[in-house]
């Protein structure tokens, strides 16, 4: 019943999920860290930009986005991501593209966290002469990202299944090699539970650690 699988390479085809998924998780936590800062930042241009951007981009949908990233930076402009092989490039592309989306997310998830920790803790800090930098790093994003533990797991399951839309533009990924495999072989609805089990073994035990994780950083007001 599963011959036809010789044929494909789908451990393959998760394997790049799998390196889409932590490559964009890692970029989307800098990036979305560095737009949470932006989003209370004292700075009005800074505040500004992180509000719009986040507005903008998380109300645009991804498959745009992914698009935008091989029609307009590659095609368009000629951005190559210091590489001339197409499969790399598309794979950069596509993570670019993931991190631009999901950035938005966690900037909000780490935003709700921000605004967890008591008010106090930072009048005291600048009280003892500490300036926003410090502020941030040292007293106030340390208890935001132990609060929000739970939501930045849902988000990277969210990132995890948003790996699917790199089809759009040719990453060999599980997706990609699914409607191959749907194009080729009869047994649509068995390769269908083949690659939706590939998935909850993928998201199912994030979340089951992140949560417990989750649990054991929480911050005990």
């Amino acid at each position: 019943m599963f011959d036809f699988l010789e044929d494909y390479d789908v451990l393959g085809a998760f394997w790049v999920t799998v390196q889409l998924t932590v490559y964009s998780a890692i970029g989307s936590l800098i990036w979305g860290t560095l737009l949470a800062a932006m989003r209370v930042s004292p700075v009005p241009l800074m505040r500004g930009f992180g509000t719009a951007y986040v507005n903008v981009v998380r109300n645009i949908p991804l498959t745009i986005i992914i698009l935008f990233t091989s029609l307009g930076l590659f095609q368009t402009l000629g951005i190559k991501l210091g590489s001339e092989d197409f499969t790399v490039i598309n794979f950069r592309l596509a993570v670019l593209g993931l991190i631009a989306y999901t950035s938005a997310f966690v900037c909000e998830a780490l935003r709700s966290g921000i605004n967890t920790v008591p008010v106090g803790q930072a009048e005291a800090a600048r009280a003892i002469g500490l300036n926003f930098r410090q502020v941030l790093t040292l007293v106030v994003l340390p208890q935001a990202f132990r609060s929000v533990v739970g939501p930045l797991a849902n988000v990277l399951i969210a990132l995890t299944k948003n790996t699917t839309v790199a089809a759009a533009i040719g990453v060999a990924e599980a997706a990609f090699l699914m409607k191959e495999m749907i194009e080729n072989e009869a047994q649509v609805i068995l390769i269908a539970a083949i690659f939706a089990f590939g998935f909850v073994c993928l998201t199912l035990p994030t979340g089951l650690i992140l949560g417990w994780v989750g649990k054991k950083v929480a911050v005990k007001r």
